[in-house]
């Protein structure tokens, strides 16, 4: 169904809605291309929220080139009138023959209805070229559609030995700055990043997107069960922090919880039953307010926490070649008494940084909801 240039448009239009990948959120990452008689006129990419989507950019740019022309589309058009018109109403006016998609997007305001809009217009449209692709760009947009909770990612830097800091909690820095940059670029592309109260309280992070140049900041999310954050932490300099409690909502009377949000921070209970923060919770709540992807930097107690209430989808294991000896370990978590009882993960990848090597994984079945598109 596909031909060789189909394929080789499809990995242009890709490209164009990576360029998008640090930009869009909580919008997906999309790409068009407008090709007549095999030479590309018209290429978009969505960059934000709120502006013209892919397609508008690329039929602006063809023109009345666009008659005729074949579209290829990184995720299928939109039919629903949001902050911008319909894209598959565009395509139509335009005189596109042919629609070839990436994915359908199991939005409910879409979910088929694109690609039926166009097909009910005359046009060809074919779906299924690159999905694997375009999804992987898209997989925490994806989660929020269809699990109602955010792609996690949990990111650790560790030695050989696999502990994370030295015994007096001393953790900068164990990787080198190539390893560093790194991970700032896979923290720019999330919708938010999460630490905990320990993290803040040993390491005093500022929690943002630093190494590379982004035009967005991440929303910064703190676990803190018993608000025992100071007023004075790095983290809060800036307003707009959710700070997610285990504190009930008659603690709004305590000075310091009404101190933080005078000071421009939001303040989330949500309690379980042994006064600590409902993770999962937490994570379906995060994803009601548009958040996608969610990049965790933690300390070992709340790794353990997340991994023991199945919250985290994948590991971003940065490693030195150290060893540390007695230190900090990257989870607390329980003893096991039998091998077939361990937690299994799979690796996606892995690449060389300098002297460093990250690490990529995911849980066994942490895509399994894929098959729901």
């Amino acid at each position: 169904m596909f031909s060789p240039s189909d394929h080789q448009f499809m990995r242009q239009a890709l490209d164009l809605a990576s360029l998008g990948l640090f930009t869009t959120d909580p919008n997906p990452r999309v790409g068009c291309l407008i090709v007549q008689n095999e030479t590309v006129v018209g290429e978009g990419w969505h960059l934000r929220a709120g502006e013209a989507h892919a397609e508008v950019h690329a039929l602006a740019r063809a023109g009345e080139f666009a008659k005729g022309a074949v579209a290829y589309v990184t995720l299928e058009p939109c039919s629903h009138l949001g902050r911008t018109g319909p894209c598959c109403d565009a395509l139509i006016r335009a005189g596109i023959s042919r629609v070839v998609v990436a994915m359908q997007d199991p939005n409910p305001l879409v979910n088929g209805e694109g690609v039926g809009r166009l097909r009910a217009a005359g046009i060809k449209v074919d779906v299924g070229l690159m999905a694997a692709e375009a999804i992987e760009l898209n997989l925490g947009f994806l989660s929020r559609m269809l699990r109602k909770r955010p792609w996690v990612r949990l990111k650790l830097a560790a030695s050989l030995d696999g502990k994370t800091a030295l015994n007096n909690r001393q953790s900068q820095w164990i990787t080198e700055e190539t390893a560093r940059a790194d991970g700032h670029r896979w923290r720019a592309r999330a919708s938010a990043l999460l630490t905990g109260i320990g993290t803040v309280k040993d390491d005093d992070p500022q929690l943002n997107v630093r190494y590379v140049e982004t035009s967005r900041q991440p929303i910064r999310v703190l676990v803190d069960s018993r608000l025992d954050v100071s007023t004075n932490a790095r983290v809060l300099a800036e307003p707009g922090v959710w700070i997610v409690t285990a504190l009930d909502e008659a603690s709004r009377r305590q000075s310091v919880w009404q101190a933080l949000e005078d000071a421009g921070h939001r303040l989330i209970s949500l309690p379980n039953s042994q006064a600590k923060v409902d993770l999962e919770a937490m994570m379906q709540w995060l994803a009601s307010q548009g958040i996608n992807e969610l990049h965790i930097e933690a300390g070992y107690k709340l790794n353990g926490s997340l991994l023991r209430d199945a919250c985290v989808d994948e590991l971003l294991v940065y490693l030195a070649p150290h060893l540390l000896g007695p230190g900090m370990p990257m989870f607390d978590l329980p003893g096991l008494d039998r091998i077939p009882d361990v937690s299994t993960w799979g690796f996606v990848e892995h690449q060389s940084l300098g002297r460093d090597l990250r690490l990529r994984l995911r849980a066994h079945g942490s895509t399994q909801w894929l098959a729901m598109l």
